[in-house]
């Protein structure tokens, strides 16, 4: 593949929808990185894009024959449009909600994700993957800037959260680069952030669904420490002596797994 320079045409065959979230990618150079930053890593025989648009990424994507795209959207006339540009798509390309999909329906082996993805249902889209992580090992996607950074948060910083702790949990995090607003038609109010997630080779080490659990009641008192933060998981304070006067901000996910066992077992 070729490197491209910035298109400034705008394309009115398929009209962004406010609430769908649509901002349709109009920079070919910032494509071709974030197709290249997926195909970099990608190992599986399909993949999927989510909000293909008017076919920006779609386009990079079909000129790799390692891999079977397919793409989903929910909007008709991108679906119009794409089956009227790139017909190679054929039965792959899917008019769905991608957070409702079955994914087993269409996928018999691992698959891998990219997409430029709506602002509204980003935390939903990396929540599906992470529950479904044993049989999504990547994704590359774009977010509004502030999700992106804090999906790759360190501890002790503002932007450590419950979706820093559990995206990390199962992913390497990379942020990527930052997207300026005015390469987007339209063009939103805010920066995004391109971030590509790999897979762990090593399992969590505790319940998966006790970690959650976990995390999400130390971080909605983030602000206490967590012998009271947790306190009604805590039946003897003194096992978590060691936790016991720090806030979840000061928690690695090694902590968290260590937290879990500690207040409900490994099982």
């Amino acid at each position: 593949m070729e490197k491209f320079y910035l298109s400034s045409k705008k394309n009115n065959d398929v009209r962004a929808k406010k609430h769908l979230g649509q901002h349709f990618l109009n920079d070919e150079n910032i494509a071709f990185n974030i197709v290249k930053a997926f195909t970099d890593k990608c190992n599986t025989p399909d993949i999927l894009e989510i909000g293909p648009g008017m076919g920006v990424l779609t386009k990079y994507l079909l000129e790799n024959k390692e891999f079977n795209t397919w793409a989903i959207d929910l909007d008709k006339e991108s679906i119009t449009y794409l089956k009227s540009h790139y017909p190679q798509l054929e039965n792959r390309l899917l008019e769905a909600d991608f957070l409702n999909l079955n994914f087993n329906n269409y996928f018999t082996n691992k698959f891998s994700l990219i997409g430029n993805f709506p602002y509204n249902i980003s935390s939903q889209i990396l929540f599906t993957l992470i529950d479904n992580r044993d049989q999504i090992p990547l994704m590359v996607g774009m977010f509004q800037k502030e999700v992106a950074e804090r999906l790759g948060a360190k501890p002790r910083t503002k932007d450590y959260g419950i979706l820093s702790v559990i995206t990390q949990a199962y992913f390497d995090v990379e942020y990527l680069f930052t997207v300026n607003e005015t390469v987007f038609i339209p063009p939103p109010k805010v920066k995004s952030g391109v971030v590509r997630l790999m897979r762990k080779e090593t399992e969590l080490g505790c319940n998966p669904k006790k970690f959650k659990q976990v995390v999400k009641l130390a971080f909605n008192q983030r602000r206490k420490k967590l012998s009271n933060a947790i306190g009604s998981l805590v039946q003897d304070k003194t096992l978590i002596t060691e936790f016991a006067d720090k806030r979840a901000e000061e928690l690695s996910v090694e902590d968290f797994v260590r937290l879990t066992i500690i207040l409900l077992g490994e099982d």
